[in-house]
């Protein structure tokens, strides 16, 4: 007995000793690649033991074993394990989880995992662009997604963006997709205000500078018709949904970044100088000292500022954020002043039954532009003053005033001092979201939303200029011929979104899964403004905008305008898994409008995808592999308010003039589309990518036939269905590839690549567009819609050279050579539509190390220069002081008396491949920040337009001036545009 008791007291004692050996209490840092990690869960593997890390990242547990394993995890990260051998600090770095990350994908009114959509979906999330020098997210998406082509207007600040998905799909009507914020639809239309340019028009502003890029968490975009026919009649030219921020931590958590940028102007418009010019047989004016770059360019410069809080707690999540931009453009009093605040708050209510989420994002801009217009005439804009000013002619006289050649040709500097342009425009998207999860399987959300925006625009012109035709008026009561002009335009929208949905989602067994979604929707968009003008003000006058009833009482004028569309919806989605390997995707959708005739008020817009899991999460070569195919109708609703419908308007006397006439049966245009794609991840998911085809055929095309000459016959423009189609084809191709994956050092590429044709069938007219401007040019046009060809397919003479007299030879209808009166316009196999986009990405990260860069491209295309066509002709460098042109024209065969025609002598190749960003960062961890109460603090160094390879000799192959004609869009035309940029800034982002 006492033996036993003595035996069993050892075997206790051993324990307890054992136990007070090899347990022990393990501390350390959690961290990621911006720094300490706050709220990671740290568990003891096997066991409940654990801790979460504080605002510092850092965790404490007790009663640790010596070879315990400890498992660290954080959304969106990879999950870690580590053994603790007997050491009583363990830190650990956790990596992104890129599969984490791509698995689920935002789509309309929810979310689907990437393996289970049946539908082209494509996703990049904020590390894809943080930290990239870009004024709007629309530009984000160069080169990253296959099948989006993005197409920045000019160089200008905030310039407007042309976005195609898959191409385009109608040929008047608008080609933008359709752009979703927070499940917020916007109207699309231009928030800022119009005006009277004086030397022509303007391409309006991006719609979507009011968002701060460093607020979105990820960008979708949906291509094709099983998942874009959710929004029905306006999805057939895609859809973007952009996701904003939310707290990600539950302990405070503060950001802020600021970044300076100093950028030049990129590509030369490779005019002579006054050497060259004398030497070529110029006059010569006796100066030197005239550079265009020096006169009317400088260095730009940027700022931007970035601050951030967030918090979360179990049953809340809040962020704030407020940003500040100032943009100094490459041309002088040019710019884009930009502030942003944006919250985000939600509550979780009974349990998490009831939660209710609010956004506002607000945002104020104030742009200042100068005489940059698309549409100048002879006596051109700023940039064409700036070009032709015979480089020998000095900019001031000995008096110290502007040299003063003529009305129809400028001193670009007087002009550019001469003209002042603001826009001030303050923009809101706010919602709120209610959820109500009814029990396990059911959700019923309601969604509220405001979309608002005020925008004046004042601009004037100085009466100490003076330009043909341009604002003159003469004075009834002296006869006196009066200069000057101003303007004062203002633009308010009012949009308002209410949407229903019911989501019932059930798991029937193991085999069957139902994901069924119904909804309604309303929305209501209102528009209104103003415009008031005077013309003719003393000489004395310098400020017009202030006092612009100050000019002649008989140029006056004011007007206004209302319009306001609704459109409700019905629509319904259902998705079934079966067997866990094949997925249906039906969507339905009835839309109504009050943009259409009174006897096509709804449509209804159908779809179907199904996709089959082949192979998935398997190990070794083969991972996963998934087809798809989809059959769909959209719609297009992007034309003008009140088309349908017989309008018209008061004139000065009092008199009603009819300006639309009434078509009861509009209807919008629809595009049927169907599709075939393919995913997979092969070498233990290192590489992933898909594969697709698809085609489109719109029809219903929207035109207004014009008002008949003479009677019987319309005495307005009517809007009308015309017979055709415009069909789209093409294939995508996309890869992504981690090259390295290991704790300390990671390396990603990824390429896509898209492959498009268009061509328009059955269409009964030939319809002319991209006009050309300039000496000579009035009346002239480059491209022309019509059957069996391309969409604003070049339609020109045939440039065969000069003869012995230096007369341009063209060639004739037999392919003869001949003068230009007998030489007819040719339908050409060149399109200004690019016929392949590219996108090259790459990044990698070796500890506190981290770099990307961003290349992308098009090819197969075409751009008219219509700035070489009316600017660099022999014929304008004669005569006195004669207009600058290039050195190659100079130096040229061409007779002054030849006429420059639009010929395919100014067709060039459109071809280009860019790097858009390169950006190389040092994330500082450790005691280095520690002593400022830091978590991370990154450096970082971004480079915008590095280099460009292209043979377009014009200032830069991706433009996109708009030249459209009686409505119809053009594509690939540059005149005159506003240079384009590259840039490089530093920047720092610490989080506190």
């Amino acid at each position: 007995m006492k033996n036993s008791l003595i035996k069993g007291l050892m075997v206790f004692l051993t324990m307890l000793c054992t136990s007070l050996t090899y347990s022990q209490d393990v501390s350390g840092t959690v961290s990621d690649a911006s720094g300490p990690l706050p709220g990671a869960s740290v568990l003891v593997k096997g066991t409940t033991n654990g801790a979460q890390t504080d605002f510092d990242g850092k965790f404490t547990i007790k009663n640790v074993g010596s070879n315990a394993v400890l498992v660290f995890s954080y959304i969106g990260l990879k999950t870690q394990e580590l053994n603790v051998a007997g050491k009583s600090t363990v830190n650990v770095v956790l990596n992104e989880d890129s599969a984490e990350l791509k698995e689920v994908v935002v789509i309309g009114y929810g979310s689907v995992r990437k393996k289970d959509a049946t539908g082209a979906v494509d996703q990049i999330s904020a590390k894809d662009f943080d930290n990239v020098s870009s004024p709007s997210p629309a530009q984000i998406l160069r080169g990253k997604v296959a099948g989006v082509q993005v197409t920045q207007s000019s160089g200008e600040p905030g310039a407007g963006v042309a976005i195609r998905v898959r191409g385009n799909s109608s040929i008047r009507s608008g080609n933008s997709p359709l752009i979703v914020i927070d499940g917020v639809p916007l109207d699309g239309g231009n928030v800022s205000g119009g005006g009277d340019d004086l030397l022509g028009s303007s391409s309006a502003k991006n719609p979507l500078n009011f968002v701060n890029q460093n607020d979105i968490e990820s960008i979708s975009v949906l291509k094709d018709a099983s998942s874009t026919a959710i929004y029905g009649s306006r999805g057939s030219n895609g859809v973007i949904v952009i996701t904003t921020k939310k707290g990600k931590s539950n302990v405070p958590q503060i950001n802020y970044s600021s970044s300076v940028q100093f950028s030049k102007m990129s590509g030369n418009l490779d005019v002579m100088d006054a050497n060259q010019f004398v030497a070529a047989g110029g006059i010569d004016k006796g100066s030197r000292t005239y550079d265009w770059e020096d006169a009317v360019l400088r260095n730009g410069f940027s700022t931007n500022h970035d601050l951030s809080f967030a918090k979360t707690t179990e049953n809340s999540n809040t962020r704030i954020s407020l940003g500040a931009s100032s943009t100094n453009g490459i041309v002088k009093n040019t710019g884009l002043d930009k502030y942003n605040a944006t919250v985000y708050n939600s509550n979780d209510f009974f349990g998490g039954a009831l939660k209710i989420e609010e956004r506002i994002i607000y945002a104020s801009l104030k742009d200042e532009a100068t005489l940059l217009s698309n549409n100048a005439g002879a006596v051109g804009n700023l940039m064409g003053a700036a070009l032709y000013w015979n480089p020998t002619l000095p900019i001031y006289a000995p008096d110290g005033s502007y040299t003063f050649v003529g009305n129809d040709y400028l001193n670009p500097v007087q002009l550019l001092d001469a003209y002042k342009d603001y826009t001030n425009t303050n923009k809101l998207l706010a919602s709120i979201n209610t959820t109500w999860k009814i029990n396990s399987k059911l959700k019923y959300q309601f969604l509220f939303g405001i979309e608002t925006s005020n925008s004046s625009r004042k601009s004037q012109l100085l009466p100490t200029i003076q330009i043909t035709n341009v604002a003159q008026a003469t004075d009834p009561q002296t006869l006196v011929t009066k200069y000057g002009q101003a303007s004062i335009s203002n633009l308010n929208k009012f949009n308002r979104t209410f949407e229903h949905t019911l989501n019932y989602n059930n798991d029937f067994s193991d085999n069957f899964n139902l994901d069924a979604l119904v909804g309604y929707s309303y929305y209501d968009y209102t528009a209104d403004g103003s415009t008031a003008t005077g013309k003719g003000y003393s000489p004395l006058q310098t400020n017009l905008i202030d006092n612009i009833e100050g000019g002649l009482r008989n140029e006056f004028r004011v007007n206004s305008f209302r319009n306001r569309v609704e459109l409700q919806s019905y629509f319904g989605r259902v998705n079934a898994t079966l067997y866990k390997k094949l997925i249906v995707t039906a969507t339905l959708r009835a839309d109504g409008s009050t943009k259409l005739g009174e006897n096509n008020k709804y449509d209804y817009f159908p779809s179907v995808g199904i996709a089959y899991k082949v192979i998935e999460d398997q190990e070794g070569l083969f991972n996963s592999f998934k087809v798809r195919g989809n059959y769909g109708i959209t719609g297009n609703q992007e034309f003008a308010p009140n088309s349908a419908i017989a309008r018209a308007s008061y004139s000065l006397d009092g008199g009603l003039g009819e300006q639309i006439n009434a078509n009861e049966n509009l209807k919008w245009e629809t595009t049927k589309s169907y599709g075939i794609g393919a995913d997979f991840e092969l070498f233990n998911n290192r590489l992933t990518g898909s594969i697709d085809y698809f085609q489109r055929d719109t029809k219903d095309l929207i035109f207004p036939v014009p008002a008949a000459s003479s009677q019987p016959g319309p005495p307005a423009p009517r809007f009308v269905n015309l017979a055709g189609n415009l069909i789209n084809k093409g294939v995508e191709v996309s890869l992504n590839y981690s090259v390295i994956n290991t704790q300390d050092f990671t390396w990603d590429i990824s390429g896509n690549a898209s492959f498009l044709s268009n061509e328009v069938k059955n269409f009964p007219g030939f319809i002319a567009t991209g006009a050309l401007n300039g000496q000579g040019l009035s009346g002239a046009y480059a491209q022309v819609v019509t059957t069996n060809y391309p969409a604003y397919t070049y339609y020109l003479y045939e440039w065969r050279g000069y003869d012995a007299d230096g007369m341009s030879i063209y060639a004739d209808a037999a392919g003869n050579d001949t003068g230009l009166g007998t030489a007819d316009k040719k339908l050409l196999d060149k399109q200004p539509l690019p016929k392949i986009n590219v996108g090259f990405n790459t990044s990698l990260a070796y500890k506190g190390f981290d770099a990307s860069a961003s290349f992308y491209g098009a090819f197969g295309h075409y751009i008219y220069n219509n700035t070489t066509n009316a600017n660099f002709a022999k014929s304008a460098f004669s005569g006195d002081p004669g207009k600058n042109i290039t050195l190659e024209v100079a130096t040229s065969p061409q007779s002054t008396a030849d006429v420059s025609a639009p010929s395919t002598r100014y067709l060039e190749k459109g071809d280009f491949f860019r790097m858009g960003n390169l950006t190389v960062g040092y994330t500082f961890k450790g005691d280095v920040i520690e002593r400022f109460k830091m978590k991370s603090a990154r450096f970082f160094v971004n480079a915008s337009n590095l280099f460009i390879i292209t043979s377009y000799s014009g200032s830069d192959p991706e433009v996109d001036t708009d030249k459209s004609l009686n409505g119809v869009p053009s594509a690939g035309m540059e005149y005159l545009s506003y240079p384009r940029e590259k840039s490089v800034a530093v920047g720092i982002n610490v989080t506190f």
